[in-house]
């Protein structure tokens, strides 16, 4: 089945076009941070010729423990967000953890993200396709990649086709996750564009007790393998301080690394457009 191409704002996912970088935070933290992310992400991206959208979540409704920071909330974190695309130009994307959130959210962002836990909520999903806004459905960690297609069936036959699937990771044991890079042309067979979701793949989920821990050591390796596999898109959670993030910083990107991730990426990439290209 032909990939589908999917306009979020100005980017492109899709089509065989050169995969886009989603990134930032994993949550609003304050005020500022997001917008010290998303220029400094922004810049480094576009210094590399990858299309760019901001991530951030104003709740993470889905935390380890009831000690762990939730986020803004709904209003005050959309005006962020609104703000962030507003300042910089770039189009932005978040959670929808409640059907009820939809509306609002769609009218901030350009991309709607539903969480892989919630990929199989069908009332979630059809409200989320509902607001005529590209819908981004993450595979739950406990889905087989061929069972997605129902996941994309569903916000197709609302009468949305922009849809995109996104990989990451699968439950392999306790307390960790594994990626099968064979589970990339079965996602493909939705006919969605497929992005890879590379720091949530390396999650260690509830692996500090009361937190998420996780392996970003290993960023490089898995985001190369995602792009030599031929993904639109390439999720990862960038952080300035991971140490000191308030969310899935273990398995966070730190800033100064990003752009040497990139560079490896957007090289591999050419390296196989030349080697299609001479066949």
């Amino acid at each position: 089945m032909p990939t589908e191409t999917v306009p979020v704002g100005e980017v492109l996912f899709g089509g065989g076009r050169r995969f886009a970088l989603i990134a930032g935070p994993c949550i609003i933290e304050n005020e500022e941070h997001p917008f010290f992310m998303a220029e400094r992400i922004r810049d480094i991206a576009v210094s590399l010729g990858v299309p760019y959208v901001f991530k951030a979540s104003f709740d993470k409704a889905n935390r380890t423990s009831i000690e762990g920071f939730r986020g803004p909330g709904l209003e005050k974190g959309l005006a962020i967000l609104r703000a962030v695309r507003e300042r910089f130009g770039i189009p932005v994307t978040t959670d929808v953890h409640e059907p009820h959130q939809a509306e609002a959210v769609a009218e901030s962002v350009d991309l709607l993200q539903v969480p892989a836990f919630l990929c199989r909520q069908t009332d979630l999903l059809l409200a989320c396709a509902r607001t005529g806004k590209p819908v981004n459905v993450k595979k739950g960690q406990f889905l087989a990649p061929w069972d997605m297609k129902n996941a994309v069936e569903k916000i197709r036959a609302s009468g949305n086709p922009k849809v995109i699937v996104t990989e990451r990771g699968t439950s392999f044991g306790y307390n960790n996750l594994v990626v099968d890079l064979r589970g990339f042309p079965i996602l493909r067979e939705t006919g969605a564009p497929l992005v890879f979701d590379v720091t949530h793949s390396l999650q260690l989920p509830g692996g500090a007790g009361k937190s998420s821990s996780g392996q970003s050591r290993f960023i490089r390796e898995l985001a190369s393998g995602g792009v030599a596999c031929g993904v639109d898109g390439v999720f990862m959670e960038v952080h300035d301080r991971p140490a000191e993030a308030l969310s899935d910083g273990p398995n966070s990107c730190p800033l100064s690394s990003l752009p040497f991730v990139l560079k490896r990426l957007v090289a591999i990439e050419r390296a196989i457009a030349d080697d299609e290209e001479g066949r």
